[in-house]
């Protein structure tokens, strides 16, 4: 009988023991690999003129912001290639976030800072057709959070943009369709 009582406390300590070192397996790989930190801003857009009384829900996902180095290295672009040199710069920059529109599994954005801009993706339509909107190759947005008051954040989304220097030598955005308004903007830091 004690040859039995001997085995289970040793069964009963080697538990113990185990239990122990997992733990403390546990809390040393979790400092390790810190938890991500991202961003994420949920809102509604909202067409405007032709697109009245449309609304979606967006999402974006901010995993960094962009460095000033990064805004250099668009600028450049620009200057050198137009609207294509653009995106062919965003193209090959690393994904900074993510948005998405209720019902579609969305995209990498390229840029982030309280404006957003990336490569938008020509869809299979668009590109079978040869329609004119593969020149709007662009998607991007800006996002005016109010800290004070929430209720005061909003923003605008552009679905399809692409960039050009106007007569005065001023870069603008020119659209293929409406910029959608943002409203009920949640900043869930």
């Amino acid at each position: 009988m004690r040859h039995i009582t001997d085995a289970s406390q040793n069964v009963y300590k080697l538990a113990i023991d185990s239990l122990l070192l997992i733990g403390m397996l546990m809390i040393g790989s979790s400092s390790a690999f810190p938890a991500e930190k991202n961003e994420t801003i949920e809102a509604q857009a909202y067409g405007t003129s032709t697109q009245l009384g449309q609304n979606v829900g967006i999402k974006v996902i901010i995993y960094e912001f962009s460095t000033p180095e990064d805004k250099q290295v668009l600028v450049d672009a620009f200057k050198k290639g137009q609207n294509q040199g653009l995106v062919n710069a965003l193209s090959k920059m690393k994904a900074v976030g993510h948005i998405s529109l209720t019902g579609t599994i969305g995209y990498d954005l390229s840029y982030i800072r309280l404006r957003f801009v990336t490569n938008r993706p020509i869809r299979f339509g668009e590109a079978f057709f040869d329609t004119q909107s593969q020149a709007y190759n662009l998607s991007g947005g800006e996002l005016d959070l109010n800290e004070s008051d929430k209720s005061k954040s909003a923003g605008v989304l552009y679905p399809a943009a692409q960039l050009a220097i106007d007569k005065e030598g001023q870069l603008q955005l020119e659209l293929n369709q409406n910029a959608w308004r943002l409203g009920d903007v949640i900043d869930w830091k």
